[in-house]
């Protein structure tokens, strides 16, 4: 019999110690900002009802979703004369944590107060080709406030982006642009029903560059006069005070096309009393307004946030924005909200890059207390017990070993104090403990719990 070489999905990881100290800082420096804000942990399940979550993603993303096959036999009841993966697919692992978000409010409205502030912290599956920076299972660190329209909202999401990254040390920018003046886009190049064909796009430019994206507006039927009017807005450049004078002027019919657009001018309105927030709040972070951000979720529909690491290469590594009409779409209309989320994987990889992880994280042991023999475990089993209890890890080595052996333990795991105690200790009611870095060396009594954990500190 062959034996097979386990491997594990493509898009997919494993994670070892080192990973998990590394990921559960991010995730610890990520709630504990959440937390200053007001804002309490929720959860959903992995898998969701495929009713749950197409249509809301656009059609790329309904592409992107992981459908499950039913449970039992999917396939015994089957009429191949319609559609096949409706009748055998009824659930989906979820592509984000907005839509399920969305989903809990609905279901769960009695039970929660407007306006209800959550954060999220869990996978999401996409089945995406996987690339640098890219996987089919990751991490979103989510945030979310709705039932309230108030932009104090967007400037805090804001905020939260700076703070967090202060706290992890990376120096990001942050790009914001309004999703109704995208809208204005597409109207005032006299295509106000191809606004998704146009975002999609749009939203590629980094991507694939300006003229690749005027092919793909072609072929979504966009004629060339509409073309030339949102190549015009892409290539407008200068401050935000410039922009938008610029923005306005087009939307009040100073485009080629001569055609105003109330809804691109709302959106200007917007996006001048959020930027008049973010300058009196004292943000560290550059944030700019980005015209051609378009992110290509169909539910955004007022201001949408993407934010970017400065000294490494890897796309968006936090993004969001806000949405009037989602819990619509479950029946429960007027509820505005707006979140963002922040891509632990990526950021993990950033912070790698960059050396970014504090050292600390590679110890999560600080005492090994070695065994000699049966006599020795015993003695040392009730004062590892006590520096516990003061906070102190410990660890005690299993079984009586060679001590070259317990020493190299020690070391590939990083822990820095070992305390070795023989018969001579137990005869002195004493504790032998060493600093294995600089060599220090001190004996305590047995009950001087307080002057050991002194010592290790």
């Amino acid at each position: 019999m062959s034996v097979q070489k386990p491997s594990i999905p493509k898009g997919t990881r494993d994670f070892g110690q080192k990973e998990m100290a590394r990921r559960n800082y991010i995730f610890d420096t990520i709630r504990s900002v959440f937390a200053t804000y007001g804002y309490s942990e929720i959860q959903t399940p992995a898998q969701e009802n495929l009713s749950t979550l197409l249509g809301k993603y656009g059609e790329e993303g309904d592409k992107l979703l992981f459908r499950i096959l039913n449970s039992g036999d999917a396939f015994g009841n089957v009429d191949f004369d319609k559609p096949l993966t409706p009748q055998v697919c009824e659930k989906g692992l979820r592509y984000d944590l907005t839509v399920p978000f969305a989903r809990f409010v609905v279901q769960h409205q009695s039970e929660i107060s407007l306006p209800f502030k959550r954060f999220q912290i869990q996978p999401v599956w996409r089945a995406d080709r996987p690339q640098k920076g890219r996987y089919r299972e990751f991490y979103q660190c989510d945030v979310d406030v709705i039932g309230s329209t108030s932009l104090l909202n967007e400037l805090e999401l804001v905020q939260m982006v700076d703070a967090v990254f202060g706290k992890l040390g990376v120096r990001v920018a942050v790009k914001i642009n309004n999703r109704k003046v995208l809208t204005g886009f597409a109207e005032i190049a006299g295509a106000p029903d191809k606004v998704v064909d146009i975002t999609v796009a749009i939203d590629k430019l980094e991507k694939i560059g300006l003229e690749k994206v005027k092919e793909e507006m072609a072929e979504k039927g966009i004629g060339e006069g509409g073309i030339a009017v949102i190549e015009e807005i892409l290539s407008l450049e200068g401050d935000f005070a410039g922009k938008v004078e610029a923005m306005e002027a087009l939307f009040k019919g100073g485009s080629a096309s001569g055609i105003v657009s109330e809804t691109g001018l709302k959106g200007l309105e917007e996006l001048k009393e959020l930027f008049g927030l973010i300058d009196v709040a004292g943000i560290s972070a550059p944030v700019e307004l980005d015209l051609s951000l378009a992110r290509g979720l169909n539910y955004y529909t007022g201001a949408i946030f993407e934010v970017k690491a400065l000294d490494w290469e890897i796309g968006s590594i936090c993004g969001g924005g806000r949405y009037d009409n989602l819990t619509g779409i479950f029946g429960l209309p007027g509820l505005s909200g707006v979140g963002i989320s922040f891509g632990a994987d990526r950021i993990y990889d950033v912070l790698t890059g960059l050396e970014l992880f504090p050292a600390s994280l590679e110890q999560s042991t600080t005492l090994l207390f070695a065994v000699m023999g049966a006599d020795e475990l015993r003695y040392v089993i009730p004062v590892a017990a006590a520096l516990r209890s003061k906070g102190i890890s410990v660890e005690i080595y299993p079984e009586p070993s060679k001590l070259r052996k317990q020493f190299e333990y020690a070391q590939k795991r990083g822990i820095p104090f070992i305390s070795i105690n023989g018969s001579s200790e137990i005869e002195t009611s004493s504790v032998n403990v060493k600093n294995l870095e600089s060599g220090e060396q001190k004996s305590f009594n047995i009950a001087d719990i307080d002057g050991i954990a002194s010592f290790l500190k």
